[in-house]
């Protein structure tokens, strides 16, 4: 019989705590007239009978409440990071990369298959209505179980070997998820920086769902527009997006400007869980406020003092700049660890629409004289001042299953190499420029298609196309918008682009290594096999490629087993693949993330890790934490 494992809060820790907190202090300034007034309830009254207390780590104090937070943002759908580094989730990662209940009061797993989660008792939306299992039943039967709002049913994510989850509301504040076999992604996915959010403010959108709207009531406008009323739910039901500030939500700050905007300014939650371990409610901070930026000036606003808490668009090459400036503009520069397996990545769609390309693209021989095509020396010394690691896109030193060969395989610069795997290839004819022809008289012009955001892939990639012209490859960087960008390569149209390489850079074990197998549509190397995955076979394409279905099916033997052992070994396996067939062409990594922290800004870690998954970038050190000295 397979042991019993049980995940929960340490509920009795927690009530002894609780006992020894003194009352909380005065209501928080922000609130005052509107407590006075009548219009909110007291501080006491907002908060679940058990609220999260969040500990302080070493070197944090208890704070005070007030004053705004700046920081700048490339572009406005970037409002969702209010949602990210808010980081309120049913349950999250803390510092020690453990994941802790947060939103939920405990979290009870048998035999790793069934999930008992319980909810806090009184914990209520940003709009006081109360938070309970309703939330997750309109979600399960409403939302994710109805064709017209989600015609590929429920999330990919909840699908072990093709089994959905049984759900089961047994009262107000009782949630079980349960498998008949083990489901080792549900609570990492739950604790994402853009997680499976599994409940939504039923109160706020059932009133845009034709299954609970009153048609006796209606004006005939309203009746016109109900034949739109899957379209109209699912542009209100922006949890992650965050850019409806009429949807309630639970994170510490809620998003109170429409889109599209400049600025967008987020209002602290007056009905937040967590309070500090002296009973004061959190976040301290009263308002958030992201203003947009041209991606290319937040090094420079930043600089002038512009921001009190920035890391997005900042570069270690802006480390000296920023760090001259320090006195003048009141800030300290950090300088933080990164996890990706790589920071700067191309990625050969597999999936393209051209046949030529895609051919070619699938030819291991070719991916491999790309990479071995590249001077990763070069690119470090320049533009990270030799403080990078050249390599593969695979996994960083702290991981337990990192190994030079992962690092180093099929990535070093040999031109020589390089070329004869081309040559190997057929690829031996060349124009009068030195360029290769493919096999249908076209000149070898490789479009590496970016998001046109940070100048810094332009610079990495200027210097790949010099050394790539060495073998008779010709590079051209196509930037786009975001949007655009993403759409093209979903679609096939693209033959490469360029992001980070993946976010699980220190694995272990017990890490899901979905990321590792054409799982998402989002692996830009296979978007369609990702896409067919995630829609159940409506849509995409199934996986066509050996190799590439070994990994999938390591994938789904990790998923059943609970030896630790066997894990280990499955995801030594498909790094070994991954490395060797170079899916994806690593170029850097562990590049130190520059952190501005305003002079007056407390209980922002020195040193800390800043990484998408897991952490959630600032999140899983609690901003609601963070407080000024003024």
């Amino acid at each position: 019989m397979m042991k019993q494992r049980i995940f929960w809060s340490g509920l009795l820790p927690l009530v002894l705590m609780l006992l020894l907190i003194p009352a909380a202090r005065a209501e928080i300034p922000y609130f005052e007239d509107a407590v006075a007034a009548g219009t909110l309830p007291p501080m006491k009254e907002r908060l679940p009978e058990n609220p999260l207390v969040s500990k302080l780590a070493e070197g944090q104090s208890i704070g005070h409440y007030g004053g705004d937070l700046r920081s700048l943002i490339g572009n406005p759908s970037d409002v969702k990071l209010m949602f990210v580094n808010g980081y309120a989730r049913l349950v999250g990662y803390n510092a020690s990369l453990e994941i802790v209940p947060d939103i939920l009061q405990s979290v009870e797993v048998e035999e790793g298959r069934v999930f008992t989660m319980k909810l806090r008792e009184g914990h209520k939306w940003s709009d006081g209505k109360p938070f309970t299992s309703e939330d997750f039943r309109y979600w399960w039967e409403d939302i994710a179980n109805n064709p017209k709002l989600s015609p590929a049913g429920p999330p990919a994510a909840l699908l072990v070997h093709d089994e959905l989850p049984k759900v089961e509301f047994p009262d107000p504040l009782t949630v079980i998820y349960s498998w008949s076999v083990p489901n080792p992604n549900f609570l990492p996915a739950l604790a994402g920086a853009a997680p499976l959010l599994i409940y939504r403010p039923a109160h706020y959108l059932k009133a845009h769902h034709e299954d609970h709207m009153d048609m006796s009531k209606m004006t005939p406008k309203q009746k016109i527009m109900m034949k739109s009323w899957a379209a109209n739910h699912n542009r209100l039901d922006n949890l992650y997006q965050f850019n409806n500030p009429d949807l309630p939500t639970l994170q510490p700050w809620q998003n109170v400007t429409a889109s599209p905007a400049t600025r967008f300014l987020g209002e602290r939650n007056a009905y937040f869980h967590r309070v500090d371990p002296e009973g004061n409610q959190l976040p301290y901070i009263d308002r958030i406020i992201y203003t947009v930026s041209e991606g290319k000036l937040i090094p420079a606003k930043t600089a002038s003092g512009d921001v009190d808490l920035q890391a997005r668009g900042l570069r270690l090459q802006d480390a000296t700049f920023l760090k001259e400036n320090e006195e003048r503009s009141g800030y300290k520069v950090y300088l933080w660890e990164t996890a990706r397996g790589s920071h700067f990545t191309l990625y050969p769609n597999l999936n393209a629409e051209d046949p030529e390309w895609r051919k070619l693209l699938r030819d291991v021989r070719f991916r491999r004289a790309l990479s071995l095509g590249i001077n990763r020396e070069e690119i470090n010394d320049i533009l990270f001042f030799g403080l990078a690691v050249e390599g593969n896109n695979a996994v960083q030193k702290q991981s337990p299953f990192y190994t030079e060969e992962l690092g180093t395989k099929w990535a070093s610069y040999d031109i020589d190499r390089a070329n004869a795997l081309l040559d190997e290839i057929g690829l031996v004819e060349r124009n009068k420029d030195g360029i290769r022809l493919m096999p249908d008289g076209r000149p070898l012009t490789v479009i590496v298609e970016t998001a046109g955001e940070e100048t810094e892939q332009s610079d990495i990639l200027e210097l790949i196309r010099d050394s790539w012209a060495k073998i008779g490859v010709e590079l051209f960087t196509k930037p786009s918008q975001r949007e655009v960008f993403r759409n093209r390569i979903f679609s096939g149209e693209t033959i490469m682009s360029v992001w980070g390489g993946f976010e699980d850079g220190i694995p272990n074990a017990q890490s899901s290594p979905a990321s590792r197998a054409p799982t998402s549509q989002i692996s830009y190397q296979w978007p369609k096999w990702g896409q067919y995955y995630e829609t159940k076979g409506k849509s995409g394409e199934p996986v066509d490629m050996p190799v590439a279905q070994h990994l999938f099916d390591l994938y789904e033997r990790w998923l059943i087993t609970m030896d630790d052992d066997e894990k280990a070994a499955i995801w030594r396996e498909m790094l070994k693949i991954h490395v060797d067939q170079q899916f994806t062409i690593g170029v850097v990594g562990a590049i130190l993330q520059p952190v501005v922290v305003s002079d007056d800004l407390r209980n922002v870690p020195e040193a800390g890790l800043y990484n998408w998954d897991p952490g959630g970038l600032f999140g899983m050190y609690r901003p609601d934490l963070f407080w000024f000295d003024r």
